[in-house]
């Protein structure tokens, strides 16, 4: 890596060109040093040099702003380097920019990076991608968050947004566990979350249509389905298809839990891989417990203020949700086998 960028051919001879990155890095989450030393070893293997600019996060500020003053100082190419909530808000900025977003995972779920079938476990590889890789349009969603002293927010998320059980256990997750165990924390904070007898009275609108009343324990609004540990959450949910996936769940009994329970493990996550699955499934009936919309706009409204979660974490109460898509509304750089593989 060199930062002279007057300098215009190689050990061969032939051509290279500069380019300007910027890397927005969660200190908590990855090491700088150890990421240095991987830019080092993965530039010298570029056609061309790089000169990287470095921006780290604060408690305050999770990359928004960052990710501005990278735009400022004239980066071609923008990387997260962190979990879900760094990568969710780098593309706060980046959404519409034009300006690709590269992503180094290094969270807990790191939802985006596996819904788009990339390496979560190797920042190398993942910088690899980043700097070689092929731009992706995503959708992403934007939301109106009505707070309850009238403010409204205004926010974007990449992975799903929800009020509810998630929104609760996300709250509820021991972050020194978290720490030690990743994801598999999620599943005590929910045990615990789930004795709790809270139903969810609101008013929804899918696509401008007439709002209709409903109780239930969760309303989740999702770009993309997969889960950590493969667990298939939303199965039509697609980052590039200009909708959102809404899943509904309403159990009223012990029962209801385990239908839902089946549904999400043994159909979504087990029967939908196979060869039978979709056959299988369109002989399958619909349970009361847990239903599934597709949509491009929805509101949510409630009389009481809830806890609202975005790409895995709580940002606060709300008491009314406007979320759209916009399709199509980020570049994020992919491994171009992806790119290919897609119909």
């Amino acid at each position: 890596m060199t930062p002279d960028t007057d300098r215009d051919d190689d050990v061969n001879g032939s051509a290279r060109g500069a380019r300007t990155v910027g890397i927005v890095v969660n200190p908590t989450k990855i090491s700088i040093a150890a990421l240095r030393d991987a830019i080092e070893a993965v530039s010298e293997e570029l056609p061309d040099d790089v000169t990287a600019q470095w921006y780290e996060t604060t408690a305050e500020d999770p990359g928004t702003g960052m990710a501005r003053e990278a735009v400022a100082d004239g980066c071609d190419l923008i990387i997260a380097a962190g979990g879900d909530g760094t990568v969710r808000a780098v593309a706060e900025t980046l959404a519409g920019s034009g300006i690709p977003l590269g992503i180094v995972p290094a969270g807990t779920g790191n939802l985006l990076a596996r819904n788009l079938a990339m390496n979560t476990g190797d920042p190398r590889t993942a910088l690899h991608v980043a700097f070689t890789g092929s731009p992706r349009a995503i959708d992403v969603g934007r939301l109106d968050v009505l707070r309850e002293d009238g403010s409204v927010d205004r926010r974007r998320f990449l992975v799903m947004a929800g009020i509810g059980i998630d929104a609760r256990m996300i709250d509820a997750t021991d972050p020194v566990l978290k720490k030690r165990v990743g994801w598999l924390a999620y599943v005590s904070a929910i045990l615990r979350v789930m004795r709790i007898r809270k139903t969810l009275r609101m008013t929804m609108s899918l696509d401008g249509a007439r709002a209709h009343r409903l109780r239930c324990h969760t309303i989740m609004v999702g770009n993309c389905g997969t889960l950590q540990g493969d667990i298939l959450l939303m199965p039509d949910a697609s980052v590039d298809d200009g909708n959102f996936e809404v899943l509904v769940l309403r159990p009223t009994s012990i029962l209801g839990w385990v239908q839902i329970f089946v549904k999400i493990i043994w159909e979504n996550g087990v029967l939908r891989r196979t060869s039978l699955g979709p056959r299988v499934l369109g002989l399958a009936h619909e349970v009361r417990a847990m239903s599934y919309r597709t949509t491009r706009d929805i509101r949510l409204r409630s009389d009481t203020p809830h806890r609202l979660e975005i790409d895995g974490d709580v940002v606060g109460q709300a008491m009314a949700i406007h979320a759209r898509v916009e399709h199509g509304g980020l570049n994020v750089i992919v491994p171009g086998t992806v790119l290919e593989s897609r119909p």
